[in-house]
């Protein structure tokens, strides 16, 4: 099967912002589901509920809301091209903003679950023999849930 250049053209694209989204979410997404599972403040289920939205509104909804915000003469794409000339609709940035927004919520889910496998105790052992907090994150924690890691950024 031989792809044309404008087949290879749409395959780097496609590869540039799944690539790039990932890498935008996931931090963010490890840092919420970190929230949600265990942390304890007023706001939580608004929180879980925000994260997601995205999944019970209809893409079409979910698309056209971030025209109205992001395009040039929403209130924030207006801004971002008033102050910095960025422009994300109709651009690889613009569909890079909406792979994070579609795919964060399923990023967060399967790291929050991997977050509430792991065994606390494990953690307050490695805390009690002097590990700071992120020492016990980065030994301790981060091994155990590479999977929901793995699981959620594919």
């Amino acid at each position: 099967m031989m792809l044309d250049a404008a087949s290879w053209d749409a395959l780097r694209l496609s590869l540039l912002v799944a690539c790039t989204a990932t890498l935008v979410a996931l931090p963010i997404a490890l840092w919420v589901a970190w929230l949600l599972a265990r942390g304890q403040f007023r706001g939580k289920a608004l929180l879980s509920a925000l994260v997601h939205l995205p999944l019970v509104l209809p893409p079409v909804v979910t698309g056209y809301l971030l025209l109205i915000g992001f395009g040039r003469n929403g209130p924030i794409g207006g801004f971002l091209y008033d102050v910095f000339g960025i422009t994300l609709a109709f651009r690889w940035t613009g569909a890079v903003l909406a792979a994070v927004i579609m795919g964060f919520p399923l990023m967060v889910r399967a790291m929050r679950l991997a977050i509430e496998a792991v065994d606390p105790k494990l953690e307050q052992a490695a805390a009690t023999l002097g590990a700071k907090p992120a020492s016990v994150f980065a030994s301790v924690t981060l091994p155990l849930i590479a999977p929901g890691i793995l699981a959620g950024a594919v």
